[in-house]
């Protein structure tokens, strides 16, 4: 069998992983002939010979016995430029890097149509667990319901220190970074835009219906506080940064990342550590739940090899649900019921609740619990990215069903 050969752009921790995972597996019938990077002198932890390396991306783009490109590259400005250039000349990609994604997929599906080739991005949504293409393929009905879960494994790894070992939040945070689960600018993990274009994507999968990320609310939890920690075991609930796509009716559907109570009884409660979970919910099969490492060298590359391995037969997203007629409308017009703990800023001020459940006044700090319109939430979000103030979903959709 003739060996695919592979032009790979990047070769950091993910690149090498890549390098390794191809060389380990033995059907996988590939080759990486070049990679490209940006600077040839930095060490790597893979041998490999001098001539397979260019910091040129012409000697990959304009090469004609490269029949697939794989991109791994944490600039997403850069990676745009990569996979259109290569959609362009009809060569499919394999790709990783979600904000890219995410921020341009209507013009990426279109240059796929165009020009007749793939663009495969498995890996850009949860590592090495196969949301995407469970939804393109096992899921290409309209009977779903809402794709909820914890989308990211740094903030889930820091939260589960909290959690499972008392460890305070900076010091769980300074963990995760010394172990390489978050960066040195940790923000795009624990601020929930990581979760966020990961749900964009599979929003897309899930109810064929593209949402800008600016549209969404989006919340993390950078500014989680002593106080929420010691509210939330004393209800006997975890706190999760949670991303859901959810139907609202058969018109309408809503989307958001923020961090959620979430009760024992629930999967994702169980989900700790780096990992990540997915919960799936339908009509007629009700919940089904997927489990995995979200991140990392080794799961990553291997679900990068999985689309390799689809494009030896020709797999591509077919988009089916993006040409249903009745293809339900984003709506930011529903309820939701969220814990809101201040100190200096005035929230039951700022924030039009519809009904205050619960309120409580000290010293120290505040909270209410209130009904409010996710469309106020929106509106509100610069007064709520004030220091003093935390944000967590009180979970309400389908609590009838789960009862």
């Amino acid at each position: 069998m003739e060996k695919i050969k592979i032009g790979l752009f990047g070769f950091g921790v993910v690149g090498q992983g890549i390098y390794r995972v191809i060389q380990r597996a033995k059907n996988a019938h590939a080759e990486i002939v070049r990679v490209c990077v940006r600077d040839l002198s930095k060490p790597r932890s893979v041998e490999f010979g001098p001539e397979l390396l260019t910091d040129n991306p012409d000697d990959i783009l304009d090469n004609p016995d490269i029949d697939l490109i794989v991109e791994v590259i944490d600039n997403a400005d850069a990676s745009y430029s990569i996979v259109t250039r290569a959609l362009s000349k009809g060569i499919p990609v394999v790709s990783g890097n979600k904000a890219m994604i995410a921020r341009n997929l209507p013009e990426l599906i279109d240059l796929q149509r165009r020009n007749n080739t793939a663009l495969l991005y498995d890996a850009s949504s949860c590592g090495s667990i196969p949301v995407i293409r469970n939804l393109e393929e096992y899921y290409d009905n309209d009977l779903l319901l809402e794709v909820k879960g914890i989308l990211n494994g740094s903030s889930n790894y820091i939260l589960s220190r909290v959690f499972d070992h008392n460890e305070p939040y900076d010091a769980a945070l300074r963990r995760a970074q010394e172990l390489g689960f978050a960066e040195s600018d940790p923000s795009f993990d624990i601020e929930g835009f990581d979760s966020l274009f990961k749900l964009i994507i599979i929003t897309v999968h899930a109810l064929g219906v593209y949402v800008k990320p600016e549209d969404v609310f989006t919340y993390g939890i950078s500014t989680i506080h002593d106080s929420d920690i010691r509210y939330a075991r004393e209800k006997g609930v975890k706190i999760k940064l949670v991303a859901q796509v959810v139907k609202v009716s058969d018109e309408y559907f809503t989307m958001f990342v923020m961090p959620e109570f979430v009760f024992p009884s629930r999967y994702i409660y169980s989900v700790d550590d780096e990992y990540n979970g997915v919960v799936i919910r339908g009509e007629c099969y009700d919940r089904q739940f997927m489990f995995g490492k979200g991140a990392g060298s080794l799961p990553t590359a291997s679900s990068i090899l999985s689309d390799i391995m689809a494009r030896r037969h020709d797999y591509r997203y077919e988009y089916k649900k993006m040409s249903y007629l009745d293809r339900p409308a984003y709506t930011t017009d529903i309820t939701l019921r969220v814990y809101v703990r201040y100190t200096v800023s005035n929230i039951p001020a700022i924030l039009p609740f519809s009904h205050i459940h619960e309120q409580y006044i000290s010293a120290d700090s505040n909270y209410v619990i209130g009904d409010i319109k996710l469309s106020d939430l929106i509106r509100h979000r610069a007064a709520l990215s004030a220091p003093d103030i935390f944000l967590a979903d009180i979970p309400t959709f389908f609590t009838d069903r789960d009862d």
